[in-house]
């Protein structure tokens, strides 16, 4: 999967979790050899997106890693409010 293939599955994940789903944004960003997806969602979604003791934003992330490493990158996924 490409970045941008990445981005929209963490957009349409993202969009069936939260309350706002208009007030998603997805962008990237490079450090060093790694791509970071950030997702910002609105303030009273944070909560969903990260869920009870993290396990969604674990789920999350254990997606966007499997997605990225069959193409050998390293893609990682950050949640801002």
């Amino acid at each position: 999967m490409s970045v941008e293939d990445i981005k929209k599955m963490v957009r349409e994940l993202a969009a069936m979790l939260v309350d706002e789903p208009d007030k998603i944004e997805i962008s990237e960003e490079q450090r060093d050899k790694a791509i970071i997806v950030v997702i910002s969602v609105a303030e009273d979604d944070v909560g969903k997106i990260i869920g009870k003791n993290g396990q969604t934003a674990k789920a999350l992330r254990a997606l966007v890693n499997a997605a990225s490493a069959r193409k050998g990158k390293k893609v990682l996924l950050e949640i801002r409010e």
